[in-house]
């Protein structure tokens, strides 16, 4: 990888702050940042109270309120073909 002399210098004094090797600070510095890249796309962040009515609902009895119970009961304007 090229990179301007300044830069090179600044990952070597860092490395070696960590008493690590070039190679290893840059790949593990490359590792994290690809981690986060993806974590975006995997992780969904709500605040606490929307995500504890949520757990609420799950956790809620199964059953059916009694209108959507009546609108089940119609016949169906549509069958499957």
């Amino acid at each position: 990888m090229r990179i301007p002399s300044e830069r090179a210098e600044l990952i070597r004094q860092a490395a070696a702050a960590r008493g690590e090797s070039v190679t290893r600070f840059v790949l593990d510095a490359a590792t994290r940042a690809a981690e986060a890249e993806f974590a975006i796309e995997r992780e969904t962040l709500v605040p606490a109270a929307f995500f504890e009515q949520l757990l609420a609902a799950l956790d809620a009895d199964d059953e059916a309120p009694a209108e959507l119970r009546a609108l089940a009961g119609h016949p169906r304007s549509f069958e499957r073909g």
